[in-house]
């Protein structure tokens, strides 16, 4: 039986998330995967799709809504696969109970707020160009290691490129279990 990997989309959701897909044709003969459209998790509806108002609406109340529809829909150990809001949610409902084998969060927004690293098998990964990336100060307070990819900024999860090494990691974690 395949492993399963819940995946979770950035704030744009499955709008914009062409992307996405790439790491579905990787991944989904390995794994058993689930989708969850970070917009769906949060209850965010704006009327004028802008990056201003999706950032208001998560930020009033809509990541705290993610995370709890996230711990209640998830509550089978998992791996977990997620971008920028998405990422965040992810980090959050894992400190609040989340049960996770592993979370590959990329450019997670926020987290830096955090005052404690996940007890499950963590890779936070950024852009060196990402300007909304914790500091190195936040990383060694939790003992966090911040994996940091050069000449990549916040939207470094939806190059071919990284989708691809990106899958390939995730895997090794099911493939090397299986020999």
């Amino acid at each position: 039986m395949a492993e399963k990997l819940v995946v979770i989309s950035d704030k744009w959701g499955a709008k914009k998330g062409l992307w996405i897909a790439s790491y579905f044709g990787y991944l989904q003969q390995y794994y058993d995967i689930v989708f969850h459209d970070c917009q769906q998790l949060g209850n965010v509806d704006v009327s004028i799709f802008s990056e201003e108002n999706i950032d208001k609406a998560f930020n009033e109340g809509g990541v705290e809504r993610a995370v709890s529809n996230l711990i209640r829909k998830e509550s089978e150990p998992a791996h977990f696969l997620a971008f920028g809001t998405g990422a965040a949610v992810t980090y959050k409902a894992v400190l609040k109970g989340l049960p996770a084998k592993s979370v590959t969060a990329i450019s997670a927004l926020g987290i830096e707020n955090e005052d404690q690293l996940l007890s499950a098998d963590v890779d936070l990964i950024y852009g060196e160009c990402d300007k909304l990336k914790p500091g190195l100060g936040w990383a060694k307070s939790v003992g966090a290691k911040l994996r940091i990819v050069p000449n990549f900024g916040h939207s470094l999860y939806s190059d071919e490129k990284i989708i691809s090494d990106i899958s390939l990691e995730l895997l090794e974690k099911v493939t090397k279990k299986a020999v």
